[in-house]
């Protein structure tokens, strides 16, 4: 079977994906004022690329191992229910999370950026990275974007998701057939 087709039959059965927030959402970077409070930047291209994965049908997830009022608002912002924070083990929240949705390993997609993703990585049906991930995943992981975390990594997985699921035509039609 050619690596696409190995990514194809992976990506088919897609019911969830859950995402890591620092360094897949973000840039990574967080940003502390000196009144405490702490900031971050996502891109909307990526929110959009979600929304659109959201009307596709999948269930979408966060899952990260800070805990930030940042976070819970973005979520908010996105509709996105589940929201896991404050993680440090990852592999019992994805656990969680597979158990309240009721779905396989096979069913998930997981995308992280940092070695504390890996026990999740090598469980879930499709396992991505970003980009400039710290390069010890690359072994545990499917796929890889072009695109940094926080600059449109999200968005190019949603596509790659939508295009192989067959969905890509169907949303795009939304905003060619104005």
């Amino acid at each position: 079977m050619s690596p696409v087709a190995e990514i194809s039959a992976k990506i088919m059965p897609l019911k969830a994906l859950i995402m890591d927030v620092d360094g897949v959402l973000t840039d990574g970077r967080v940003i502390i004022d000196s009144n405490g409070i702490e900031s971050k930047q996502f891109d909307v291209r990526d929110g959009h690329g979600l929304k659109m994965l959201q009307r596709s049908g999948l269930t979408l997830a966060f899952l990260t191992g800070r805990r930030s009022p940042v976070v819970s608002k973005r979520a908010a912002e996105l509709g996105i229910e589940i929201v896991f924070q404050r993680c440090h083990d990852k592999l019992a929240a994805y656990n969680q999370i597979k158990q309240r949705l009721k779905l396989e390993d096979c069913e998930i997609a997981y995308v992280g950026d940092d070695v504390i993703d890996i026990p999740v990585l090598r469980r879930v049906g499709f396992a991505a990275t970003v980009a400039d991930a710290d390069p010890e995943l690359k072994v545990h992981v499917d796929w890889q974007s072009t695109r940094p975390g926080g600059r449109g990594a999200v968005r190019e997985l949603s596509r790659l998701i939508m295009q192989t699921q067959g969905t890509w035509d169907k949303a795009m039609a939304r905003y060619l057939d104005r």
